[in-house]
């Protein structure tokens, strides 16, 4: 019985947070960032980390220390939603359009269809959370859970400062540590990237987005599913909406959806200087062509996104030779 009841509350927050229907007000743009939800310097007591699965455990939000009867306030500029009980506890649901944010345990000061204000008060630190002292802040985008830490600083989208919980903080570092080596490696120009940039130029694939290199192929931390294991491509940052361009012709040889690399599509390009090439995009918002379909080189195919396990705006390219995965910095 405890477990049959706490699946029927999970359900009742489910359904209370996505069945209202959507609002017009605009998505917080880049240039226009959201707020802390609490005054004062923020303390991440656990951070995101969502399931593999959407029904699996994980922690689908961050919690953020708060003494009860501290003031909430919402991140950005939207609509209320939600504002009661659900479970024992109080919540506050508020609507930025495409995007919600979710606060609990909060009693609320503020009632439904309210239109907010980024910064503005919205309730009050209550009791009855999974935590005790702490703020669980949530993110939606319809049933997907994102990491609400997106929406607070322009400097954290660029690699600024970034707030981590004291359990991550020495795997932290050693991350930073990482990143600095490779970029250092870049900035010098080692003779096998050198190599790459030549063979690059050689095959004559375009960059498909206007966008600078954010993340190489190689190993790191990732950053949703906080383990180190290979990133598998190689990320340009680029706004959502920036169209995507078929670095060379080819044939759309798949459009799909997963919960790790979100809208995806591949195109088989053929044989190219005696290799069979296969290009993947992916996380984008969507596409404009089908399976099938005959690309040429710089036809737009799509459009940047953020979907599946991605922590903001950006484009993920994979590369296959003859089968293999490869580092797409050879051809590009």
């Amino acid at each position: 019985m405890p477990l049959l009841r706490s699946i029927l509350l999970g359900l009742s927050l489910a359904v209370a947070i996505v069945s209202f229907p959507m609002a017009a007000s605009a998505l917080p743009r880049p240039s226009e960032q959201g707020v802390w939800p609490l005054d004062g310097q923020a303390t991440i007591v656990r951070g995101f980390r969502p399931p593999l699965l959407r029904w699996n455990a994980g922690h689908r939000g961050v919690d953020l220390a708060a003494r009860s009867g501290a003031p909430v306030r919402t991140a950005a500029t939207g609509t209320v939603r939600f504002a009661g009980q659900i479970a024992g506890r109080g919540v506050v649901v508020v609507d930025h359009g495409s995007l919600r944010t979710t606060y609990e345990p909060v009693i609320a000061e503020v009632r439904v269809g309210s239109e907010v204000s980024a910064g503005q008060l919205i309730g009050r630190i209550g009791a009855g959370s999974h935590c005790v002292g702490c703020l669980h802040w949530g993110l939606r985008r319809g049933a997907e859970y994102l990491d609400p830490l997106q929406l607070v600083s322009a400097a954290s989208q660029r690699g600024g400062v970034r707030l981590v919980g004291a359990e991550h903080r020495e795997v932290a570092k050693r991350a930073a540590v990482a990143r600095a080596a490779l970029l250092e490696r870049q900035v010098t120009g080692p003779a096998e990237v050198q190599d790459a940039a030549g063979s690059a130029a050689r095959h004559g694939f375009l960059p498909p987005v206007a966008g600078r290199i954010t993340s190489a192929f190689g190993m790191r931390f990732h950053p949703v599913l906080r383990i180190w294991k290979l990133h598998d491509g190689m990320d340009y940052g680029a706004r959502c909406g920036s169209p995507i361009r078929a670095p060379q012709a080819g044939r759309v040889s798949a459009v799909s959806v997963s919960a790790g690399y979100g809208n995806r599509l591949m195109i088989d390009h053929g044989l190219i200087d005696g290799r069979h090439v296969i290009t993947g995009f992916n996380h984008a918002t969507g596409y404009v062509v089908d399976v099938g379909q005959r690309v040429a080189r710089g036809q737009v195919i799509g459009h940047v996104g953020s979907t599946g396990f991605s922590t903001g705006c950006h484009l993920h390219l994979m590369l296959w030779l003859d089968g293999g995965l490869s580092n797409p910095a050879t051809y590009f």
